[in-house]
């Protein structure tokens, strides 16, 4: 079994600066565990590294498919295993980084194997959801299943179909057919505080001063709306915003609203989801940073790890 290190956090926590920090001095490569960063030409709104960045550290995990195509968290897993197999990679280290926690459990924790279920069952019951917002799939999704709760969209769907079509949780499921980890992961978790609040307005308006509107407009150009990848917060927005639907005003407090509840939902999985025993926190605006995340780097180079 491989020891991994797992830089993460809320979203605009400061996990890319730290990461980039690390690989700079170490010569590792930053393998992207963001479900958005997928995306190509989605670049602004998902806080993608420049391409100065990219061209000063190896990255692995962006511009995987195009937007209207979807990525599962399974598909990540098995590539992030092919890039910690590269020879290069081996010999050099790899530091994982992102917020996508359900990318991270698919690594850790891999899948399980699913229950069978009709297909047409299961159009049945996501055509019923459809409509649902997704605060009142998350209420259901409480009562059945409070575990994953606290998740996206998408997994909530996942949850409540799997319980109308099979009459148990999904998270009892997965504990039943859960499949060996090829890798121990060591954890970096970055979080600020409470000045997060004030970090994700910043990022929204510096997204905004960087072109981010151009890059909307660009896309709505020529990418369906039904596409997964305009599931990033304040894509979607922008792009009503641009067509007149609302003002640009409302969709940029709406996108900073929906981001910080986002990031509300990624620290709930993060206290919950995490093996405390191999978890470290950081808060990157502490002056001995970069030095704290340095030593928690060593040690999980270290081979004496049980």
């Amino acid at each position: 079994m491989r020891d991994v290190a797992i830089i993460c956090g809320p979203t605009a926590a400061g996990k890319s600066a730290i990461a980039l920090a690390l690989a700079a001095r170490t010569g590792a490569t930053l393998l992207s565990a963001d479900s958005r960063q997928v995306y190509r030409r989605f670049d602004i709104g998902t806080a993608k590294p420049s391409a100065a960045d990219v061209a000063a550290v190896p990255h692995r995990g962006l511009d995987l498919v195009e937007p209207t195509q979807r990525y599962s968290a399974a598909a990540w897993a098995a590539a992030a295993l092919g890039w910690l197999a590269e020879p290069g990679i081996r010999r050099d280290g790899a530091i994982i980084v992102g917020g996508t926690g359900f990318y991270l459990h698919a690594l850790t924790s891999p899948l399980f194997e699913a229950p069978p279920l009709d297909p047409q069952q299961r159009a049945a019951v996501l055509a019923a959801l459809e409509a649902e917002a997704t605060a009142t799939l998350r209420e259901r999704c409480q009562v059945i299943d409070p575990a994953r709760a606290h998740l996206g969209r998408t997994q909530l769907l996942r949850a409540i179909e799997v319980f109308e079509l099979t009459g148990r949780p999904l998270s009892e499921w997965q504990r039943e057919r859960a499949r060996p980890s090829q890798v121990r992961a060591h954890y970096l978790l970055v979080d600020p505080g409470d000045v997060l609040r004030d970090r994700i307005a910043a990022r929204v308006a510096a997204m905004l001063d960087a072109g981010w509107l151009t890059e909307v407009e660009s896309l709505a150009a020529d990418v369906p709306d039904a596409a997964p990848a305009w599931n990033a917060c304040g894509y979607a927005l922008l792009r009503t915003a641009l067509r007149g639907g609302m003002p640009l005003q409302q969709a940029v407090e709406r996108t900073i609203i929906d981001t910080r509840q986002y990031a509300k939902r990624q620290r709930t999985w993060f206290r919950h989801q995490l093996p405390a025993e191999r978890v470290t926190l950081l808060d990157p605006g502490a002056p001995d940073a970069i030095g704290r995340a340095m030593l928690w780097l060593e040690s999980v180079s270290r081979p004496e790890h049980p």
